[in-house]
């Protein structure tokens, strides 16, 4: 029996890769990739997720972060096994918004406060669309306190949030291969679109 797929283009150029499988509506995002065979001694999902969580756990790492009332705050760590890592300051009210990660394998851990994640159970087409409908129950969303960590595949689609009105959050993030790009999307109910490609030189 055959599946919508879980995502179609509005809108694309001529060259667009083909549409999601159809089977993926049933694939978690929590599973794109992140157990996948990485390059000998590069390291895994699992690897990435133990070092964040052990790093949020540093007080004297996490106090040390400036932070600002007014925007987000970070530093660049020394992540495992040449992986990108970073320290994370997020005020009240402040968040990424949706974005992806290209092919790296990503973790983070919550060293302080309480961060929202909204993420879709499904990967998305890597090139020639601009815009696309989202099918039904792809939406999934956790809340991660102190200490909590999450590990995630490639082409994870998320976004995070610290949605408390008043308190601080601080967390750690890291990702393998060292991010080549990120890709920014806009939301309006089941269109997602693509807004925007950032390359490393953006946000160094």
């Amino acid at each position: 029996m055959s599946h919508p797929a879980p995502a179609r283009p509005l809108s694309a150029s001529a060259d667009a890769s083909p549409e999601v499988s159809a089977g993926a509506s049933a694939a978690s995002a929590d599973s794109s990739g992140a157990h996948a065979a990485p390059p000998s001694g590069a390291p895994t999902a699992a690897d990435l997720l133990d070092f964040v969580r052990r790093t949020a756990a540093d007080r004297e790492l996490v106090d040390s972060l400036p932070l600002d009332p007014e925007g987000r705050t970070w530093v660049r760590l020394e992540g495992p096994g040449g992986s990108e890592a970073w320290l994370i300051g997020w005020p009240p009210g402040t968040g990424t918004g949706w974005h992806d990660h290209a092919e790296s394998l990503g973790a983070f851990a919550t060293a302080r406060g309480t961060l929202t994640e909204n993420a879709l159970a499904v990967r998305l087409p890597a090139s020639g669309w601009k815009t696309l409908e989202l099918a039904d129950g792809l939406d999934r969303s956790r809340r991660l306190g102190e200490g909590g960590g999450r590990a995630f595949g490639r082409h994870h689609v998320h976004e995070v949030l610290n949605e408390s009105p008043d308190t601080h959050a601080v967390s750690v993030h890291a990702y393998y291969p060292p991010l080549p790009l990120i890709r920014r999307f806009s939301r309006t109910g089941a269109v997602l679109r693509l807004e925007q490609v950032e390359r490393p030189e953006d946000w160094q």
